[in-house]
């Protein structure tokens, strides 16, 4: 039929920086506790792009409990403005967010005072993974995954930052409204929330650890 998988890379690049301030937010989220609706609790990843013009950073906030992409920003440098951006943006997409837990490694960017400051504000929890652990925080992690398989490494070379930009707008839209996902039954993010709203009981209830896609 002419078709063929797309295996995803290894990567052992460790781009988190951890802020060994004495006082983080607490590892909230354990494998063993499963999302049971949307926005119960949100995993927030970033990964790097090379372009022909330097580095591009990709930072996303998603729905654990569907794997929608809630929240995204591109940008050319590791700035807590650019992961504080990505979160007001996933605020401003997703209003109710009672008992909401906001999971992310330790890196700096996330344990900036401005970050957290907003968290706070929105009335959201912080919650923190171990660096280099990616049980922690499996679902994100397999989403950054999905991206990288499906559009950088398929897509490029890349010659700058806004080329990476707009693939990374055209493929969060089609991942949450078209593309199946393994986690959640083979079927889009945006058609298993649809579902849970209509009848809770009958979907399926994927944790924090399902992340293979």
């Amino acid at each position: 039929m002419g078709l063929r998988g797309a295996p995803r890379g290894r990567a052992f690049t460790i781009t988190t920086r951890a802020d060994e301030t004495p006082e983080r937010p607490a590892a909230l989220v354990q494998r063993a506790c499963p999302a049971t609706r949307p926005d119960p609790r949100w995993g927030a990843d970033r990964t790097s792009v090379a372009t022909w013009r330097g580095f591009g950073y990709v930072a996303v906030v998603i729905d654990v409990f569907s794997r929608r992409i809630v929240g995204w920003r591109v940008d050319t440098t590791w700035r807590s403005a650019r992961a504080l951006d990505t979160l007001e943006q996933a605020v401003c997409a997703r209003p109710d967010r009672d008992g909401l837990i906001h999971h992310s490694d330790r890196g700096v960017h996330y344990l900036s005072i401005r970050s957290t400051d907003r968290l706070a504000d929105a009335g959201i929890e912080p919650a923190l993974g171990t660096v280099g652990a990616s049980s922690d925080q499996a679902a994100a992690e397999s989403v950054i995954g999905l991206y990288k398989t499906d559009v950088i490494r398929r897509q490029g070379p890349w010659r700058h930052v806004e080329t990476v930009e707009l693939a990374t707008l055209a493929w969060g839209a089609r991942c949450n409204t078209q593309r199946v996902l393994e986690p959640i039954g083979y079927v889009p993010p945006s058609e298993y929330e649809d579902a849970s709203y209509r009848n809770p009981k009958t979907v399926a209830t994927p944790g924090m650890g399902a992340g293979v896609m």
